[in-house]
This record gives structure tokens, C-alpha cells and sequence, in this order.
């Protein structure tokens, strides 16, 4: 028993890891590391945008996301759940957006919900979406 609540910690501070190289990403605006943080059937689910599934279709909505605008936001874990090779996470993000059309930068706040799957043998996110407390 032990062990098994050992295994679970190690998983769990790997999936935080994982989210936090993928918020990294969003703040790099680094299309590239944020979509390799997906499993290759990756869901992406934007308010107000289309559903991207696959990477082809989250390459094109991170460079499209990326082009309008630079995020700088904080994530904060709230709720980590794993269960064999699948991880409920529950987040909230808070920070700033810059929309590069504008050079405006206005407040970001989200609530994040991930579910991450283990693709060979890492955590990667198969289904993400979000939305705005406010």
C-alpha cells in the first residue's frame, strides 16, 4: 500500500510537470513545445474557436492563437486525480493577454480542465478546455 500511494505521488508531481512545461509553452508562445504536450489525438476546446483534434489541427489553432495575441499568466493547480493511465486536473490560471492587434493588455482569468492520458509512458494532455470565471 505503501508503494502504490508512492507511485501515485511521483505520477502526480509528473503530471503537474507536464502542465507546467505546457503553460510555459503558452507564455513562450512556443506552438511547437505546447502541442507536443498533446496526445497525438489531442482535443483542444477554445472559447469562442473551432475544436481542434489531432495535431494538425492544434498546430494551425496554436499558431493562430500565438499570432494575436502573448498570454503571461500564472497556473495554479487545483485538484490532481489519476486513475491507472488517465489524470483529471483541475486549474486556474491568472495574468495578463496582450492582443498584438491592439498592443493592448487586458486581465486573463480562467478555470482549465485537463484530462492526460500516458502515451509512451508520458503524461500528455489528450483533452483540454476552458473557460472565463467572469
Amino acid at each position: 500500500m505503501e508503494d502504490q500511494a508512492k507511485m501515485e505521488n511521483q505520477d502526480k508531481a509528473v503530471v503537474e510537470k507536464a502542465l507546467n512545461n505546457y503553460f510555459n509553452a503558452l507564455n513562450e508562445s512556443d506552438v511547437t513545445t505546447a502541442v507536443g504536450s498533446y496526445t497525438t489525438d489531442g482535443v483542444f476546446i477554445a472559447a469562442g474557436a473551432p475544436t481542434a483534434i489531432g495535431t494538425a489541427q492544434l498546430i494551425t489553432a496554436y499558431e493562430y492563437l500565438f499570432k494575436a495575441i502573448q498570454l503571461n499568466v500564472e497556473v495554479t493547480i487545483d485538484e490532481v486525480i489519476i486513475k491507472d493511465d488517465i489524470s483529471f486536473v483541475r486549474t486556474h490560471s491568472i495574468g495578463t493577454t496582450r492582443i498584438h492587434a491592439t498592443g493592448e493588455n487586458i486581465p486573463a482569468e480562467n478555470r482549465e480542465f485537463f484530462l492526460l492520458r500516458k502515451e509512451q509512458r508520458e503524461w500528455k494532455i489528450a483533452r483540454y478546455l476552458f473557460n472565463q470565471p467572469k
